[in-house]
């Protein structure tokens, strides 16, 4: 007579522990294009986010950043997974904000050039070539152009600022052809050990960053607030199992080692500082899109 009674109080406290009713959400990712890719890099971390919710999530494909923050406008899409860079645009055009942060280890940007250059300090840079990764990148653009703006270095007027692949850009530093390049600091390391035929201390880093802040899972404008820290909190009380599922495939092999965080806007104002010191200014439009 009391198993009727015994269910429904776990029915209860798990729909209590899950809110109210299960929703269905929408969810994109700025840097995969289609829906094969999204499930097979993501497919995991959807898994684990619905174990840990009780929500559904669906994948909304978008094939460029400009098309995430139009979903995000227009309420088809409901959370995003993106980079520093791509948030700040997005804010300001959906006031999307930041609701968990996907700490990277050893994320930051560097400034690297030949030992035997005779450049020690980036003050050396002025009037010199300087390569950058894609326009618009966070940590292969946009931060080591702030890294030289903290050093009292005009990123726009001060160097001859070129755009170009890593492997070009090496083999330009290797041949002289460049003075540095300004990069992402774990890219530099393992290019640095793949060039077996240099000696260790060929190149030299003149200027690292300090750790740049977190690419982010942004809730839409339209989620209720409720609803958005629902999720919020049911993936930091279940970041070990999100994690797996992030880091399952080997695409996201970026964030091994990583730690789930609660964040807010203003940790991503010195972004916001890059893209001014870049010379984009408004944060209203995605550079080199």
């Amino acid at each position: 007579m009391t198993l009727k009674p015994i269910l429904l109080g776990i029915g209860l406290a798990t729909a209590s522990a899950f809110g109210a009713a299960a929703e269905t959400w929408r969810l994109a990712v700025t840097d995969v294009q289609g829906m094969e890719r999204l499930q097979l890099e993501w497919g995991p971390f959807k898994e684990a986010l619905e174990a840990a919710t009780g929500d559904t999530f669906e994948f909304f494909p978008v094939n460029s950043r400009t098309a995430a923050a139009e979903a995000l406008r227009g309420e088809t899409v409901d959370f995003v997974i993106s980079g520093p860079a791509e948030y700040v645009v997005i804010n300001t055009l959906t006031n999307a904000t930041p609701l968990i942060g996907l700490g990277r280890p050893d994320y930051h940007c560097t400034i690297v050039v030949r030992a035997d250059s005779g450049i020690n300090t980036p003050q050396d840079l002025v009037g010199r070539s300087v390569a950058f990764g894609d326009i618009g990148s966070t940590s292969n653009m946009l931060c080591p152009m702030q890294l030289l703006a903290d050093y009292g270095i005009d990123p726009v007027n001060d160097i001859a600022a070129t755009h170009t692949s890593r492997n070009i850009a090496f083999e330009a530093l290797k041949s002289g052809d460049i003075d540095a390049i300004g990069m992402n600091a774990g890219t530099f390391i393992g290019v640095r050990n793949d060039e077996t035929e240099l000696a260790y201390g060929f190149f030299r880093m003149i200027a690292r960053s300090g750790d740049l802040p977190n690419d982010m899972i942004m809730v839409g404008a339209h989620v209720p607030q409720e609803a958005a820290f629902a999720v919020r909190d049911a993936i930091l009380d279940n970041k070990t199992q999100i994690i797996a599922g992030i880091t399952a495939h080997e695409e996201n092999e970026k964030y091994v080692g990583m730690d789930l965080v609660a964040i807010e806007d203003n940790a991503y104002d010195y972004v916001r500082s890059m893209y001014a010191n870049a010379g984009y200014p408004q944060f209203d439009n995605f550079i080199g899109e």
